[in-house]
């Protein structure tokens, strides 16, 4: 059944909505008041768990949507898809990444066509349909402290969040006044449920950080509602380190 288009509410779409970060992105942006359309590829237990909640805390307020952010016709149909749900579209977050190390004599072009795809094509493709559909609004992209300071052996990785960066401040130019753009660059984080680092590899983590703690996606979530918020409005073409210091080691 089609949402109800009737409600007030701001409209946010999340890619990778179903886990970790995205999941939390959008259980912040929910409880703020939005509206969301959950994008996952496979994580669709997730994304439908949450928009289970979602709707059962306020009716109508959630919807999932699949999709590979490789097709080229994503974009498109993922924010029409929005508008036509709820009769608006306020806000993005690029939060899809597909994350895995290509050691350089490893690195294969699809490898690296699929890392560009998820990490700086498609995001950047998605931020045009959605400001096409915009009257006002902010686009906030999740990025990597190491798009500034590189990974070995993640050479591809590494190269498409920095160039999601570029487009990030480009984007912030072209688009304003109508739309802020934005990004969070997180750093190691820990995950809980399914993270593999034991105590030990943890401690070790934590020792590098100036802060001497791990991160998680709630920390980075409420970086992205303040960013999108009224209280951020004049805040553009910035990009927030959510890293607990790292970046500084």
């Amino acid at each position: 059944m089609k949402p109800d288009s009737t409600e007030s509410a701001p409209v946010a779409i999340v890619t990778g909505a179903g886990r970790r970060i995205g999941s939390a992105i959008a259980t912040a942006l929910h409880e703020a008041g939005y509206r969301i359309l959950l994008h996952y590829r496979l994580s669709g237990e997730g994304a439908r768990r949450l928009e289970a909640e979602f709707n059962t805390r306020r009716p109508n307020s959630a919807a999932c949507f699949a999709g590979d952010m490789a097709d080229d016709a994503l974009p498109e149909a993922l924010a029409q898809t929005a508008l036509e749900y709820w009769g608006r579209l306020d806000a993005l977050v690029n939060n899809a990444s597909s994350f895995y190390p290509t050691a350089l004599q490893a690195l294969t072009p699809a490898q690296f066509g699929d890392l560009i795809a998820s990490n700086l094509k498609g995001p950047l493709f998605l931020a045009k349909a959605c400001a096409a559909r915009m009257q006002r609004g902010a686009i906030v992209n999740v990025l990597d402290i190491h798009a500034r300071k590189p990974m070995p052996g993640y050479v591809a990785y590494c190269a498409a969040k920095a160039g999601l960066w570029s487009v990030t401040e480009s984007l912030a130019i072209e688009l304003a006044p109508r739309i802020r753009v934005n990004g969070v660059a997180p750093g190691r984080m820990i995950w809980g449920v399914g993270d593999n680092l034991d105590e030990a590899a943890r401690f070790a983590e934590e020792q590098r950080i100036p802060m001497k703690q791990l991160g998680g996606g709630a920390e980075v979530a409420r970086t992205i509602r303040f960013l999108l918020s009224d209280e951020a409005g004049y805040i553009n073409g910035a990009v927030l380190p959510v890293d607990g210091g790292l970046r500084l080691t």
